[in-house]
């Protein structure tokens, strides 16, 4: 049964433990996912108005978009920086300063990022081409004796002009942190879009039986916006004795994007994922 939604859970002292959770910290990588996307574009001339295939772009210009993966791969920051204009902005309110400060935190914390960007369609428009694209992006992060494992998934567009990108909206993400011998495996139920001020379930399901275990977690609502990326978030967890948690929410009144992230945590293992929530009142 789904209970209220509630963006901090507060219980009773003997049945919560605080917990400092950063999910902003992994969330900075959603700032690079799009490092690698198809700026390579501007080098040539399409024929094709409507939105192309991937396989129809030619056989150097996805050997260029290796290379800018390498770039990124290779936490070369100017090299990847050379590929947005001075006056780039996100729909996010990303500029480019905030994306070399970004960059710059997210590859100390994580020395062994890798990038893997696919091309899902382009098209020409405007002065230049909008590109839409689906980075993969994987990496560590020690932290004394724990370990994080960060994988998360972006599809974004970019718009593309002289060979640079000037901007940038986030389409769909979703980003998981795990650590531990055992990360719990959880299952995010959400819409991908809900209208303001409609109700929506938020479900985040443990797939292995508990048996003994105790399990613990707790759900946040955020809004995406700049300083949200880089400011941590602390919680209270709750005991989740259904196995999961199960939060109905109702979508602010006005049109704006949300991070929905779900923290569960047992004794050998600790689960973290955000997925972004588009209110908006057209499809």
């Amino acid at each position: 049964m789904h209970d209220s939604w509630k963006p901090f859970l507060a219980i009773a002292p003997d049945r919560s433990r605080r917990f400092q959770i950063t999910p902003r910290q992994w969330r900075q990588s959603l700032l690079a996912l799009g490092l690698t996307t198809a700026v390579w574009v501007g080098v040539w001339t399409p024929r094709l108005v409507q939105a192309a295939s991937p396989e129809s772009a030619p056989g150097q210009l996805k050997t260029l978009l290796t290379q800018i993966d390498a770039a990124a791969n290779s936490q070369k920051l100017q090299d990847v920086l050379q590929f947005y204009s001075p006056s780039f902005s996100s729909a996010d309110g990303i500029t480019r300063q905030t994306l070399e400060q970004s960059l710059t935190q997210l590859w100390q914390r994580y020395p062994n990022i890798r990038y893997q960007t696919e091309i899902k369609s382009w098209k020409p428009e405007g002065r230049g081409f909008s590109v839409e694209t689906i980075t993969s992006i994987t990496g560590t992060q020690k932290e004394g004796d724990r370990e994080w494992k960060l994988l998360a998934t972006i599809e974004s567009r970019q718009q593309i002009e002289n060979q640079k990108i000037v901007r940038q909206e986030i389409l769909s993400e979703r980003s998981q942190i795990a650590s531990g011998k055992n990360p719990p495996t959880v299952k995010i139920n959400l819409p991908e879009r809900v209208k303001p001020g409609q109700e929506f379930a938020f479900d985040a399901i443990v797939q292995e039986p508990l048996g003994n275990d105790i399990l613990l977690g707790t759900a946040i609502e955020e809004s995406v916006r700049p300083d949200g990326f880089l400011k941590p978030t602390t919680a209270n967890l709750e005991v989740l004795p259904a196995g999961g948690l199960f939060k109905v929410a109702r979508a602010p009144k006005q049109s704006e994007n949300r991070w929905l992230s779900a923290v569960v945590v047992r004794q050998d293992g600790i689960t973290m994922i955000t997925q972004r929530l588009k209110v908006s009142a057209s499809n």
